[in-house]
């Protein structure tokens, strides 16, 4: 089957470049045609001053930090799929969410809970699995992880936000 790769640009304060990759197309009985995607998302930073406004509302700023969130709950589901695989996470969640009482969508409001939760459960490995988080999540901000001495989870977690000015 051959494929095709197309990309989309989303520009906003923070763009969505959507790499496309068709798998194939296929037509139904009723002449419907389908086409299966791959689609690989990367979230990036504007500095546009031109475009974005001087001031930003309240309304525009919770868009902000909802896309952050949004952003840290897909690395980290990722990320986890990539070293656990689906089963794996799912007893991941289960742990976090039964003991922990943190829900996958509560992640980045409270990466505290969130890290304390993983080191309950994995112990050792637990550092490991946040910094993979990390790279992956300012990799998809187009940022340099640069590891520093006494941070912790939450800290980067903390300094993106500001970064991002939310």
């Amino acid at each position: 089957m051959d494929s095709e790769c197309r990309c989309l640009f989303i520009q906003t304060p923070l763009s969505y470049k959507l790499n496309l990759i068709i798998l194939g197309t296929f037509t139904s009985q009723n002449g419907t045609m389908v086409e299966v995607v791959s689609v690989n998302k990367r979230l990036r930073r504007v500095e546009n001053l031109d475009v974005l406004p001087t001031t930003m509302s309240e309304t525009e700023i919770g868009e902000k930090t909802e896309r952050l969130d949004d952003l840290m709950v897909t690395v980290v589901n990722e990320t986890l799929k990539h070293v656990f695989k689906e089963e794996g996470v799912k007893v991941i969640y289960d742990y976090l969410e039964n003991n922990h009482h943190l829900k996958r969508g509560e992640i980045a409001e409270k990466p505290e809970v969130f890290s304390a939760g993983l080191e309950r459960l994995l112990g050792s490995a637990a550092p490991v699995i946040e910094k993979l988080i990390l790279k992956n999540l300012y990799v998809r901000l187009d940022l340099r992880f640069r590891e520093k001495k006494g941070y912790e989870f939450s800290d980067y977690i903390r300094e993106l936000e500001e970064k991002c000015g939310c």
